[in-house]
């Protein structure tokens, strides 16, 4: 597919935004402006921000008064992250904690093309409910099937490309990156806030932070797709004083279509990743690993079971 300004062949130039954030939603807004307009100084055409990143991650407890943070889309964060999309001329990525209606919530990717506007949403599919990871009371699951007829698994369409954005939690399973190759998806994006429970030894931080690395390089590498997982930074306090915080690690990364690295974040520094995509990466990749091509489709009918009894 061949779009406005961006020649075929010609390679995609991507951020991913890695950073710490507060309790006061301006100030942390204000920190993803200054880091988006860095990764568009340096030449992004599609910049990615972190999940929930205009607040503390405040799903380590459950609290009413949280809802207070939640905005309707269009609201004040997205016309801010709308104009300045289009003030740099960029596609960017950002999360917003949307209220769709009284007492409906979402985790919501929202993707704002060069113009400014809107070019669609993803709202979370799998929502997790842990120690430290309440939220289950907050997120309404974005639709299985929404009112336009589309699965809630469908990528998104801008001027750099067919985004496949999903977040968090939903990193962990294959079927959604699946669903978003199947639907023509070019890169799968994951907006991410995940962390340490501080109290864990060393070897299971180390344990966990590999299994997230990992499992994420196994879906660029079973869908032949470029990956995009922005994660933040920093110990942010568990509000209720049940625990100790959570410690988010970082290692925000991105990777090509074989699981390779192009461009990786520590687990402490506030900064942007840069890399360029190839875009013709992925069919050369399907032509010499046809994993399409050998699908069995008739036997997976089991896969629609909860458990094979």
């Amino acid at each position: 597919m061949t779009r406005p300004n961006t020649p075929a062949g010609s390679a995609l130039r991507v951020a991913a935004v890695q950073q710490v954030c507060s309790d006061d939603k301006a100030s942390s807004l204000a920190t993803s402006e200054r880091l988006v307009r860095e990764a568009a100084a340096e030449g992004a055409q599609l910049v990615v921000l972190q999940e929930l990143h205009a607040t503390l991650y405040f799903c380590q407890t459950e609290d009413t008064s949280v809802f207070e943070l939640a905005e309707p889309i269009p609201g004040p964060t997205s016309a801010a992250l709308g104009a300045l999309a289009a003030e740099l001329g960029i596609v960017l990525v950002g999360s917003i904690f949307e209220r769709r209606m009284n007492g409906v919530y979402h985790n919501t990717a929202v993707v704002f093309e060069r113009d400014g506007s809107i070019a669609g949403l993803y709202r979370k599919m799998h929502i997790p409910d842990d120690p430290g990871f309440y939220e289950k009371f907050y997120f309404t699951p974005g639709d299985a099937r929404c009112n336009s007829g589309d699965s809630g698994f469908t990528p998104i369409d801008t001027s750099v490309g067919r985004l496949g954005v999903l977040v968090c939690w939903d990193q962990w399973y294959p079927e959604a990156a699946r669903l978003m190759a199947l639907a023509g998806a070019e890169v799968l994006i994951y907006p991410t806030a995940i962390g340490w429970d501080i109290t864990d030894d060393p070897a299971e931080q180390a344990r966990q932070l590999e299994a997230w690395v990992t499992v994420q390089r196994g879906h660029a590498v079973a869908n032949n797709l470029p990956i995009i997982a922005p994660n933040r930074i920093g110990t942010e306090p568990d509000p209720s004083g049940q625990s100790d915080g959570i410690r988010f690690w970082g290692n925000s990364f991105i990777a090509g279509p074989q699981g390779e690295f192009l461009a990786r974040a520590d687990d402490r520094s506030e900064t942007v990743l840069h890399a360029a995509i190839d875009r013709n990466r992925s069919e050369s990749i399907r032509r010499i690993w046809p994993y399409f091509r050998d699908r069995r489709i008739d036997a997976y009918g089991d896969i629609l079971k909860r458990v094979r009894d």
